[in-house]
């Protein structure tokens, strides 16, 4: 009997709990590049990439060659025990594209919110405090540390009780919605009048583009004056690169465009092309604030991975994937804006780099999100043979993180499907 998508969703919902979400009713069988293949031999394009990891899209040839040789010499020996030269080689090229002209040191593990969890260690063990500011919209994790830092109770909280404490929420800067950088700013000096003293927060933890919010860029103005503040009471800024690193916004770290570096850098999702590897980068001196054995990880920085995302690195150089990055993004935000021209309930069409958003409103009003519209236009897509995503607060945003290296004419089919879909539906 040939499996269908029908009989797995059967056998998933018996053997998988409900907890872990799917948001296509779709079982991949097979991928290539921006193309994906389901049990049933049926394509689509990708413009999910499987959330942000696939830049260099499925299965590069380079970055399979690479995995394929280290198979051939070892797969595991727990860094922590017997080390191999991939990880340092990682951790060398990793700090070098981090911003920040001072000494650097690189931490690899296996996950986004692991990443984050150890950049909050960091930042404790390297000041002494307890605190930690995060962000209306933020997404961090769901790991229970992770999920007191990420902004949005329901689905990854909800019915879990209260997430560890001394985590304190500031406005996150968005003139769509009425929050300017002056705003934001007094938002954490409230939190300084109101809940804890400058002296108890060690870290301040922010998306320079909101990854789950809803693809909102950080002005490099707020950017610049929380360095400011940062700097003015001894508070570390953590930058949430997870979502946004690995060339997404057209250079490699997000960072590179706010005109400040962070003292701590979480990365992960696309730096190894689909292989699980994450890290935090920073300064030296806070990253060697913690004792031999407080950091690492039985699977931490495996070698197979590793391998990958040196490959994904050469790859970002010789095929020019940061250019490629623009090109991409500019072909499919001019689409969209013509796609909005016709349609009212597209209120704005955003991006920095390749990171698009469009925001759905009932008849263009700011004030009603559409997380209906949404929802619809991602199910009539996928009917069509286009992967998409929703995301943002109210659920209202459509977000497209096709793969780089995507041919220019799939880029246009997407394009026409999502044209189709306002066309029939909104």
């Amino acid at each position: 009997m040939s499996k269908t998508n029908e009989s797995l969703m059967q056998r998933r919902n018996a053997a998988v709990p409900r907890g872990v979400g799917q948001i296509h009713p779709i079982f991949a069988d097979k991928a290539e590049n921006a193309t994906v293949t389901d049990v049933e031999g049926r394509e689509f394009i990708d413009f999910a990439g499987g959330i942000a990891v696939l830049n260099t899209g499925h299965l590069h040839p380079k970055i399979i060659a690479a995995v394929q040789e280290q198979l051939g010499k070892l797969t595991h020996t727990c860094f922590q025990v017997l080390a191999y030269e991939p990880y340092v080689e990682l951790a060398e090229k990793v700090a070098a594209r981090v911003p920040g002209d001072f000494a650097k040191k690189t931490l690899l593990v296996t996950t986004g919110s692991e990443a984050v969890e150890n950049a909050v260690k960091i930042a404790r063990a390297a000041t002494g405090r307890a605190g930690v500011i995060a962000f209306t919209g933020g997404y961090h994790g769901r790991t229970m540390m992770t999920l007191s830092l990420t902004g949005k109770v329901n689905p990854y909280s909800a019915g879990m009780g209260l997430m560890p404490g001394g985590v304190y929420r500031a406005q996150y800067p968005c003139e769509l919605h009425g929050v300017s950088v002056d705003d934001a700013m007094a938002s954490i000096e409230r939190v300084f009048k109101n809940d804890a003293e400058p002296r108890d927060i060690a870290a301040i933890i922010i998306e320079p583009v909101q990854g789950e919010g809803g693809f909102y860029v950080a002005p490099k103005e707020f950017m610049q004056r929380l360095r400011a503040l940062c700097d003015q009471h001894g508070i570390l800024l953590i930058a949430d690169e997870v979502q946004t690193g690995a060339g997404r916004t057209g250079t490699f770290f997000a960072m590179e465009q706010m005109g400040v570096a962070a003292d701590l850098t979480t990365f992960a999702k696309s730096i190894a092309g689909g292989f699980p590897v994450a890290g935090v980068c920073g300064k030296a001196e806070y990253m060697d604030a913690i004792a031999p054995g407080g950091l690492g990880g039985t699977y931490a920085g495996s070698p197979i991975a590793c391998a990958a995302a040196l490959a994904v690195m050469e790859v970002f150089e010789e095929e020019k994937l940061l250019d490629r990055c623009k090109a991409v993004g500019e072909r499919l935000v001019t689409g969209l804006k013509a796609i909005q021209a016709k349609h009212k309930a597209i209120g704005d069409v955003r991006a920095l780099g390749a990171m698009i958003a469009v925001e759905l409103f009932e008849n263009g009003d700011l004030h009603k999100p559409n997380a209906a519209l949404t929802g619809q236009i991602v199910a009539k897509a996928r009917d069509k043979g286009l992967i998409l995503l929703s995301c943002g607060t109210y659920g209202n945003v459509l977000r497209i993180l096709v793969p780089l290296t995507a041919p220019d004419a799939q880029l246009d089919r997407g394009l026409a499907i999502i044209a189709e879909c306002f066309d029939e539906l909104a």
